[in-house]
């Protein structure tokens, strides 16, 4: 592994997500990852390609605070400029589902990120606090005119809004999500990122009798 990576993992030691130490994520992940493609039947180089990119997976928060994006798309373009494959690459990228999993190895690395994440005792995040979370986003979303509905997803990482297509043009689409995600950012704390998704839909129904 190359050791700019080598010395990224280590400042993960200094990162926490929820109260998690992202190491020590990152090397569940990667354990989890090597079983899961066992028990899938994965041959050998795809377990370890699993357990690499596992280990990889969250490389984008020892940076994330001081670059622009997100944590899985820094961390994808970091595996690509230290030499990791287009598996490690995609597997990086798509774990939170931003873009499409492109091989069996992403696909292990997003359930053992997922099973990593949710266990009991995983996370310090109390009930209570985290429906006041979920709510809270919610609430900024709905709170903009011409937004119809609002449903925070992703366990609150990221926020869908549903606009009235007669009161919200395409052309604002772009102007609201910013809008919306200064506002989250000015009234609300939380770990890593959220994302804003805008969603304007006009359907058309018609009978032939």
């Amino acid at each position: 592994m190359h050791p700019e990576l080598i010395k990224l993992l280590g400042e993960l030691h200094f990162r926490t997500s929820y109260g998690q130490n992202v190491l020590q994520h990152s090397k569940e992940v990667a354990h989890i990852a090597a079983l899961l493609g066992a028990e899938l039947g994965l041959d050998d180089n795809k377990i370890e390609e699993a357990k690499r990119a596992g280990l990889l997976h969250d490389i984008g928060k020892a940076i994330s605070q001081e670059e622009k994006g997100s944590h899985q798309q820094i961390g994808a373009e970091i595996a690509r400029k230290y030499g990791e494959s287009e598996t490690i690459v995609n597997a990086i990228a798509a774990h939170h589902r931003d873009v499409e999993p492109l091989s069996e190895v992403a696909v292990v690395v997003e359930l053992a990120d997922a099973i990593s994440s949710a266990r009991p005792g995983a996370r310090r995040e109390t009930l209570d606090a985290y429906i006041q979370r979920v709510g809270q986003l919610e609430e900024i979303a709905q709170s903009f005119d011409g937004v119809m509905r609002a449903f925070a997803i992703q366990a609150g990482r990221e926020v869908r809004v549903i606009v009235h297509p007669d009161k919200v043009k395409d052309d604002d689409l772009v102007l609201l999500a910013d809008k919306i995600a200064k506002k989250i950012e000015r009234e609300m704390k939380y770990p890593g990122e959220i994302k804003v998704t805008v969603l304007r839909e006009v359907q058309a129904v018609q009978y032939a009798k």
